[in-house]
Parts: structure tokens; C-alpha cells; sequence
């Protein structure tokens, strides 16, 4: 009963703290721990303790396999060198560094002060990810964030397993304060190569296992319970034979991710999506709530103990300004570096200088410290100071760090400029299909024609996305479409509960028809939810698209329209265009692809001009019909 509350409790402040938070701006990890502090001084909140076995086996796997399904394994390769160096690097420097400053203010070992270090040098995955991600980070940043936060673990946790041999053989000779034990760098770089190597391959095993089995299941439910115990397949085995469990679930998670559309069905994949996000919001979310439930049982430790609690508040915020310091001091230099390769070097350097302060420790840091063996000399004092860095990084870089990035310029993905590149690819991918159905000789006409009308809509819902709407007008033709089907559907749904009253038909139809409505509602929805998103943003010009063909090259300098008045066609026919599209070549004005008469397209189709580009107030894209690709 006790576990029950606790659970239904836990759960309950999560879902409260993080709804009031959001209106507020405050990131929901730090109103969680706040939280959790709080309620850690209040006598009638019954005390959780976070065992090291359940966050190192119980959340960590889930958490670690969640973030690695949302992460592309193409952008951690792209992004390799800088990520290797953050993840093995910046943790060996931090630790070393850390464990200098707590072996000169506290009378520990070396080696255990090299313990200290590996606790408090890898930022948290979850912290990084919710803040990189809330404030709307570069991509290229979040990325580097991301796959430092998934693979710096492993080199801190075999550092610390490392330094923790080495202090147990000290005890038994002569370390005292002034001498120092046997931690060598080769030490430290074997174990950590083969903690590495075999990680990785057995998460490479989990990852061909798993998927076999994927291939065998068609049922959705089976398939979603399988992805629950995938990062266990994948984290028991690596930490039974002594490789490291982090990267074995990373390595899987991120394969699973990125051969999902062939392992998985369509539905699957939904399915999956949909409860991973649940169970992702409640694990991510209570563990900062857990970490700040500690906070007063740890505090009565150190007073019980021989250490002083001041004293060891004093020195937990010098190893926090330690930690603070050190992750500038390697990243700066390498960006400065970095930056000298790039297009525009002051965004590498602003990018940089972000990421250099993105380094919140989170629920590995409290977890790796409660590993410390019962014997290990001042144990409360050293998790108390794991936890001043934890609760010091996530207050002081995660409520600064959005005013960091708006001070420097450093902004996320324009949500236009994605919307504008979408639907160059729903473009491309929709005329591949539709050229497929065409081709056959044996489709039916009626059924092609069919088709071909809802692929166009579905392209043109994309493109009228990024226009701006004329004087008088209130929605665009995919707009009005959307609005008057959800109405359609929540009358249709209102019938079907009246229906249901009545108690004449089965249940089983009855939902396989509510389905049905949901799924379609969700869908105008979610794409209504995106359209109003992208008119909310200013356009920026658009980078130069990779690759971009040589017509789009060949009109970087267009002609100017012939006409400021409309579409001249339409005019002519007396109807309506959406947005307005300018001939590249020869300046001609002609209506988009939403518009009836498609007068864009048929100036192509009649001229063979191939770019038309948008004259719509502050866009600034170009169409290559021959290639179909923008620029």
C-alpha cells in the first residue's frame, strides 16, 4: 500500500508541478527539484530513498533508451569527432580536475578523490535534452548536448569503477593524504576500451536480436511490449560480463531507431511513439522530483557524521565552480579552432560558448555517488557534494542558459524554413508514389484520379502553411477544408454516442468506428497546431540548400514580376488564388498549386521554365519543377 501511494503520489506532482510550470517559463527539472526539496523538509512527506540499484537498473536503461530513440544516428556520426571529445575527453579532464581540488580541501585518497571527479564530470542526459530542446537550441548544438550526455557516462562510470579499485588496494597499504595510489592513465584507458568495445557490440547483439524478433511480430501489442524490456536486453548482459550497460542500450536504441521503418509497421511505430512518450515523461520528470526528495535526509547524514556540514557545503561549491570552469576551458579552445573551418566563424564560436555552459548534472551524478562503498572515508560528505554540484548545474546553467543563448543570437531551426523544407520532401516523396501508381497499367483510372487528389491536398496543406493570408482572408482552402471536417467529425461523434446509448450495436464496432474519427481529428489537429506555429515566426532567409540543381543556380538573379496585381489568369476567370508564385526566367505571375487553375505549374508545363519562385510578403524560396527541389 505504501508503494502504491508513493507511486500515485510521485506521479500526481508530476504531472501539477510541470502543467503550472510552463506558463511561467521555468524549466519543469528545475521546478521538479525545487519541488522535491521542499517537500524533502516537510515531516509528513514519508522519506524515498534513491538507491543506487534502482536508478543505475531501474531508470537509467529506459531513460538512456528513450533519448536514443529520439536521436539520429546519422547526426551522432556527422557530429562524431565532437561528441567523442566531450564524452571521453571533457569527463577525463573534469575528473582529473575535480579530484585535485577535493584532494587538497578534504582528507581523502587520491584515488577517492578521483572518484569524486568521475561522479560530477558527465552532464545528464535528461537535463541536457529538456533544456537543449525547451529553449530551442541549434540543431547541430542539441545534437552534440545529446550524444555527449548518452556515451559520457560509460567513460565516467568506468573511471569511477577504476579509482574505486584502486582506493580498496590503498586501504590495505600506506596511502595517507600526501602520497598517491596507483591510478594510471593506461589503467584507466584499457578498462575504458573494453568497457567501450564490448558495450558496444553486445547493444550491436541486442540490436540484431531484437530485431529478429520484430520481423516475427505483426501484433501492435507485442511489438510495444517488446520495446519496453529492450533496453534491459541490452543493459543486464553488458554489465554482467563487466562491459558498459550505457552504451550498450545507446548502441541499440540508436539502430532500433534508425532501422525502425524497416523492422517496424506503420502502427508499430505509432504505437511506440505514442506510450514511449508516456512513460518518458514520468520517468524523466520524477527523477529530478526523487533528486530533490533527497536533499534533507542527506543534509542529516553529514550532520550525524564526523564531517561538518558547512565545511562541506564550502567545499561542494568549490568542486561546483570547478566543474563550471573546466567544461569552458576545454570547449572554447576547440571551438575557436572549429570555427576557423566554418562558413561564418562567429557562429561557431557563439555556439560554443552556449554549449560550454550546458553542462547540468543530473541523476547519474546522485546515482554514481551512492555507489561509494560503505567504508569509503567521508561517504556522506562526498554525496552531499554530488548533490550540490547536481542542484547547483541545474539552478545556475539551467535558468540562465536560455538568457545565454537569446544574449548571443544562438537560435533553434526556423519553424518556416522547416515547414518550406517538408514540403519540398512531402513533394518529392508524393510524386515518387504517384508516378509508381500511374506507370501501372492494370490501376484503375477512377481510383488513380482518386489518389492523385488527395496527394495534391496533402502537399498543397504543406505549402499554404508558409503563405501569408490576403486582406479579407481568414484560412487558407486546406484551413477550410480542416475546419469544417473537424466539425463534421465531432457531430459524427456526438451521433455515435447517442447511438451507443441507445444499446442496440456492439461495442467491439463502436470503437473500431471511434477510432476511426479519432485518428482523422487527430491529424487536422496536429497539422492546424503545426500551420499556426509556422505563421507565428518570422521567415528568415533560407540557407542554400546542398546540392541545389542548376537551374536554381542559374536564377540567383530572377526577373522581376510583370505585374503587382494578382494572378492575371484568375483575374481573367474571375476566381481566387491563394499565394502568388513569379516565373524566375521571364517574371510571369502565376497562382500556386491550391489555387483551381494552378497557373504556376502551367506556365512550366506551357513555357519549360523551370523556377518559379514565391512573391509572397518576406519569403524568399525558389522551385526548380524540373528537379523538384527548393531553393
Amino acid at each position: 500500500m505504501e508503494l502504491a501511494s508513493a507511486i500515485v503520489a510521485i506521479v500526481l506532482v508530476v504531472i501539477v508541478v510541470s502543467r503550472l510550470a510552463a506558463p511561467v517559463g521555468v524549466p519543469t527539472p528545475i521546478a521538479l527539484l525545487l519541488a522535491g526539496a521542499v517537500l524533502s523538509f516537510v515531516p509528513a512527506v514519508p522519506q524515498l530513498t534513491l538507491s543506487s540499484d534502482l536508478v543505475l537498473y531501474g531508470l537509467l536503461p529506459p531513460l538512456l533508451y528513450a533519448a536514443a530513440l529520439s536521436t539520429s544516428l546519422l547526426d551522432i556520426r556527422a557530429n562524431r569527432a565532437s561528441i567523442l571529445g566531450l564524452s571521453v575527453g571533457l569527463v577525463l579532464f573534469t575528473a582529473l580536475g575535480v579530484a585535485v581540488v577535493a584532494w587538497l580541501l578534504l582528507p581523502i585518497p587520491f584515488a577517492v578523490a578521483i572518484a569524486l571527479g568521475a561522479i560530477v564530470a558527465p552532464p545528464d542526459a535528461v537535463a541536457a535534452t529538456s533544456v537543449a530542446r525547451s529553449i530551442g537550441l541549434p540543431r547541430r548544438v542539441t545534437t552534440i548536448l545529446e550524444g555527449e550526455s548518452l556515451l559520457n557516462d560509460a567513460t565516467a562510470l568506468v573511471t569511477l569503477r577504476t579509482a574505486l579499485a584502486a582506493a580498496g588496494l590503498a586501504a590495505h597499504g600506506a596511502a595517507t593524504h600526501g602520497e598517491v595510489p596507483e591510478v594510471t592513465v593506461p589503467s584507466v584507458a584499457t578498462d575504458l576500451l573494453i568497457a567501450s568495445v564490448g558495450g558496444v557490440a553486445i547493444g550491436f547483439a541486442a540490436f540484431l536480436a531484437i530485431g529478429a524478433l520484430r520481423r516475427q511480430l505483426h501484433e501492435v501489442p507485442a511489438d510495444t511490449a517488446l520495446s519496453f524490456v529492450a533496453p534491459y536486453i541490452a543493459y543486464v548482459p553488458a554489465e554482467l560480463v563487466g562491459a558498459s550497460g550505457v552504451l550498450s542500450v545507446v548502441t541499440a536504441g540508436l539502430l532500433l531507431a534508425h532501422k525502425a521503418p524497416i523492422l517496424q509497421s506503420a502502427p508499430s511505430r505509432l504505437a511506440e511513439r505514442i506510450n514511449w512518450s508516456s512513460v518518458t515523461f514520468v520517468l524523466e520528470n520524477a527523477v529530478f522530483l526523487l533528486i530533490g526528495l533527497q536533499i534533507a535526509s542527506l543534509l542529516e547524514a553529514v550532520g550525524e557524521g564526523d564531517g561538518s556540514l558547512g565545511r562541506t557545503l564550502l567545499v561542494g561549491g568549490a568542486v561546483l565552480v570547478t566543474c563550471l570552469l573546466l567544461r569552458p576551458l576545454w570547449i572554447v579552445p576547440f571551438s575557436l579552432i572549429g570555427a576557423r573551418r566554418a562558413p561564418d566563424r562567429s557562429d561557431g564560436i557563439r555556439e560554443g560558448l552556449v554549449g560550454s555552459w550546458a553542462g547540468m548534472r543530473g541523476v547519474v551524478t546522485l546515482a554514481a555517488a551512492l555507489t561509494l562503498p560503505e567504508e569509503t572515508p567521508l561517504r556522506a560528505e562526498l554525496i552531499v557534494i554530488a548533490l550540490v554540484v547536481t542542484v547547483g548545474t541545474l539552478l545556475l546553467q539551467g535558468l540562465t542558459l536560455p538568457s545565454l543563448a537569446r544574449a548571443l543570437d544562438v537560435r533553434g531551426p526556423d519553424p518556416r524554413e522547416d515547414a518550406l523544407v517538408e514540403a519540398t520532401v512531402l513533394g518529392a516523396t508524393t510524386g515518387a508514389g504517384l508516378r509508381l501508381i500511374e506507370a501501372d497499367p492494370a490501376a484503375d483510372p477512377a481510383a488513380v484520379a482518386a489518389i492523385r487528389d488527395q496527394a495534391s491536398a496533402r502537399v498543397n496543406r504543406s505549402w499554404e502553411r508558409l503563405g501569408t493570408l490576403g486582406p479579407g482572408d481568414d484560412e487558407t482552402p486546406s484551413e477550410a477544408h480542416a475546419r469544417l471536417r473537424t466539425k463534421m467529425i465531432r457531430e459524427e461523434r456526438a451521433e455515435l454516442m447517442r447511438i451507443r446509448g441507445e444499446g442496440h450495436v456492439d461495442h467491439a464496432v463502436l470503437s473500431a468506428v471511434l477510432g476511426q474519427l479519432d485518428a482523422e481529428e487527430t491529424a487536422l489537429v496536429w497539422s492546424a497546431t503545426r500551420t499556426g506555429a509556422v505563421r507565428a515566426s518570422p521567415l528568415r532567409p533560407p540557407d542554400r540548400i546542398a546540392g541545389a540543381c542548376e537551374h536554381l543556380a542559374a536564377a540567383e538573379v530572377p526577373k522581376a514580376p510583370t505585374t503587382a496585381e494578382g494572378c492575371p489568369r484568375c483575374l481573367a476567370a474571375g476566381v481566387r488564388w491563394v499565394q502568388l508564385r513569379a516565373c524566375a526566367t521571364c517574371g510571369e505571375v502565376g497562382c500556386c498549386d491550391s489555387t483551381p487553375g494552378r497557373h504556376a505549374e502551367a506556365h512550366f508545363r506551357e513555357t519549360g521554365h523551370p523556377v518559379m519562385r514565391s512573391i509572397e510578403p518576406g519569403e524568399a524560396w525558389r522551385w526548380c519543377y524540373v528537379d523538384e527541389i527548393v531553393g
